[in-house]
Parts: structure tokens; sequence; C-alpha cells
């Protein structure tokens, strides 16, 4: 698990013999998922787990953007004129939440691109270099698929724009997490710890002490620095190092800017902290991209649209910047991070 936010060995290790902690591991949404249940009978948590992973996965059947899906239906749909289909509830509330935050994020945030991740190679469970056609892109850019040409009413759905392609492999993640938080609650479970591969949510506390987690170096196999995780908050991280190819010595990652059509670069990774919500797991997916589409002088102006506070940008080892406010929740691990570390609000800031 490259975006390792929770050290959870150190947790068991740390246990006395009467603390009851149960941990899984799966895999769902091409990442790995992690599930930390505390102060629960191994019984309890082990069929409180399992039903979260069975969630998972068929959240995941259901979204799967390149293989046989209710959302590859409705892509079909969308692509072969403006007949209404059918859509089921969940998929209808999502897109009407994802259209939103569209919207809130002035389009940076768009899963409706779907066709340009695709020319980009990023519909497969591989990812190898492809010379892009140029003209493709382009042209996908012209068309300007937008969440709002989506029209949802009772159930059914149609688009505007016939360039939509839904792909929702930068919400899905979040979604899932408010689902695990809603299923743990309705169980009567008070501490929990839900990883979806660097998407992380918490519920109450690990004993006496809040959840601690890490943030991935971009291009280290250590964490770059800690933080305590208080019960109701989230953390997210964008990166350019799991899904990405490498061609002539450049660096392809799959966070794409709807208006170039073109992968991000000069950014490593960017990290969101979320305070308490409903929708705080969904956040915690959604909010890091703006930050890492927007260039240096708007990535304030980027955040503060979707209401974040706490953000750490990566450009490089030695240009890393961070949000007053997270400044004073992180401990640094890499001295090197701490010392090249730059606060947003200072003269020396991008």
């Amino acid at each position: 698990m490259r975006l390792i936010l929770v050290i959870c060995i150190i947790f068991l290790a740390a246990c006395s013999p009467k603390e009851a902690i149960y941990n899984t591991q799966s895999y769902v949404f091409g990442t790995l998922v992690d599930i930390t249940i505390y102060g629960e009978t191994e019984e309890k948590s082990r069929l409180v787990a399992d039903e979260i992973i069975h969630d998972f996965q068929q959240l995941h059947h259901h979204l799967h953007a390149w293989r046989p899906s209710k959302l590859n239906t409705l892509n079909t749909a969308f692509a072969s004129g403006k007949t209404p289909v059918h859509v089921d509830s969940v998929i209808a509330n999502m897109i009407t939440e994802a259209s939103a935050l569209s919207i809130q994020s002035k389009g940076a945030f768009n899963p409706s691109i779907g066709g340009l991740i695709e020319a980009w190679g990023f519909h497969h469970d591989e990812f190898k270099p492809i010379n892009v056609d140029q003209e493709k892109i382009n042209n996908l850019v012209k068309a300007k698929p937008q969440m709002s040409d989506i029209v949802v009413k009772s159930n059914s759905a149609f688009s505007n724009n016939p360039a939509v392609r839904l792909d929702f492999g930068g919400y899905a993640k979040g979604y899932a997490l408010d689902l695990a938080i809603a299923s743990l609650r309705k169980q009567n479970i008070n501490n929990a710890l839900i990883n979806i591969g660097g998407n992380i949510i918490a519920l109450g506390k690990h004993g006496e002490k809040p959840w601690r987690v890490g943030i991935q170096h971009p291009r280290k196999p250590s964490a770059i620095a800690t933080l305590d995780l208080q019960s109701g908050w989230a953390i997210g991280t964008s990166g350019d190092y799991q899904r990405f190819f490498e061609l002539a010595g450049k660096r392809y990652c799959h966070i794409i800017d709807p208006s170039t059509g073109y992968p991000v670069q000069g950014v490593q990774a960017v990290t969101v902290l979320i305070p308490p919500s409903a929708n705080a797991g969904v956040l915690s997916d959604v909010s890091s991209k703006p930050i890492f589409i927007a260039k240096p002088q708007a990535r304030i102006q980027a955040a503060s649209l979707m209401g974040v506070e706490n953000f750490l940008v990566i450009e490089s080892e030695q240009h890393i910047y961070i949000s007053q406010a997270l400044t004073k929740r992180l401990t640094w691990l890499d001295k090197d991070a701490e010392k090249y570390a730059v606060e947003y609000g200072t003269q020396t800031q991008p």
C-alpha cells in the first residue's frame, strides 16, 4: 500500500492482552482496503468488517469504468443521445452530489471526463507508456463535457452532451468511507479506522489515544509526517505515484486537467484533512484534486473554494508547501522535508 496513512502494526504491538483490536484487509477499487476495529469482540468485528467489504465490492462492481457495470451502461446511453434511461437511486444521488462539487470547484473536479482518462490509457489494470492521439485529446477538450450536462429526473437520466463519460475514480473511495462510517454506527461500533488506498476516516479512538496516521512520502517508502486523526475527521491524498507511466523521461499521472486534457505536471502529491461532516469521506477524496490541478499561485483559492483549511502540497523534495492550519497538527518525520516546507501566507510561498 503506497498511500499508507495508518501504521496499524505499531498499534498492535502496543496493545495489551486485554485490548481487543481487529484488523482485516482486502483489495477493492483497485487498491488495498484496511479496516481496523477497536474494543469489540472478534466475532462482531469480523461480521461488520465483512459486511463493509461486501458493500465496497458491490459499489466497485456498479461503478467500474471499463468493465460491464451500471455506470458503463449509463455512459453508453449518454453517448447515443438524449433519451432518458433508468438509473438507480444510489448512482442518481452520486451524480447529484458530484455535480454540486464540480460546480463548487469551478470544473477542476470533473468526473465527466472519462473519455480523456481512457485516451491516456488509464482505463486498464496496468499502465503502459502510450503515444496519445493529440487530435482526439483536443476534440475531447473542445467538447467540454461537464457534470452539469447530465439531467437526473426521478429514476432516469440523460446527457445534453454526448461527450460525457462518467468516471468516479476520484470520488468513489470517499463515498465508500462515508458508507462504512454509517454501517459502523448502525452496528453500535464506536472505535474504528477505515483506509481505502490512503483515503482514511476515523471513528472514536484507539483506546485512550486518537488514531495516528502517517502521510506517505511520494518518492520514498516511508512516511513524511504524522498527525492524530480525531473522530469523524478524514484525510486523503492525490499523488502521481500510483497510477502513472513514464515516457521519454517524463511522468504522466492519471490526474488530468479538464481544461487542457493533459496530466498535471509539477506536483507529486496533495494531502487534505477534512473535519467531521456527513460527507467527510467524499470531501477527502474530491478536494485534493482541484488543489493538485491548480497553478501554484491559485492553490490557496482552490482550497478555499472547497472549504479546505488543512492541506499539504509536495512539488518535489525541495519544494513543499503547507497551510498554516495543518502546520499546527503535523509532526515531521522526514527532517529534510521539514527543512524545505514553507507555510502558505509567508513571503517565500509560490
